[in-house]
């Protein structure tokens, strides 16, 4: 499978179908409220495991402790680099998705930004993801 960067590169990609080719990457997702508590997970047959999902639960503690002793605002995304996989977590208005990406996947300002408004609703409709 091409690289994201190699696909944009080569041709000119509607939004859609950039979507489509961004969601191809994705092999699991867990949902998180605004406190960092995980709600929903979603796994494929490329990986079930879930032990990815800790290493965001911590994350997302330390994104917290960081904001609070630091007084940082704004949050929008952390990339956690993987040997097998990368993981992106965003923040969306009411809660947090994390995305568990193939590792040929370039995660980019491209990627952030449609991760920022990926519904997760989406995954409960795409017959590649079970709910866990």
């Amino acid at each position: 499978m091409p690289s994201l960067a190699d696909l944009r590169r080569q041709t000119l990609v509607s939004s859609a179908d950039l979507s489509l080719i961004y969601s191809d990457y994705i092999v699991g997702a867990a949902i998180f409220d605004l406190n960092g508590l995980p709600k929903e997970y979603f796994t494929t047959p490329e990986s079930d495991s879930m032990i990815w999902v800790q290493t965001i639960f911590q994350a997302l503690g330390l994104r917290s402790l960081l904001m609070s002793s630091l007084q940082l605002e704004g949050f929008r995304h952390a990339t956690i680099l993987g040997v097998e996989y990368s993981a992106i977590v965003v923040k969306q208005r009411t809660h947090y998705i994390a995305l568990l990406i193939q590792p040929q996947a370039a995660i980019d300002a491209a990627f952030i930004a449609w991760a920022q408004t990926f519904e997760p609703d989406d995954l409960k409709h795409n017959s590649r993801f079970k709910i866990v």
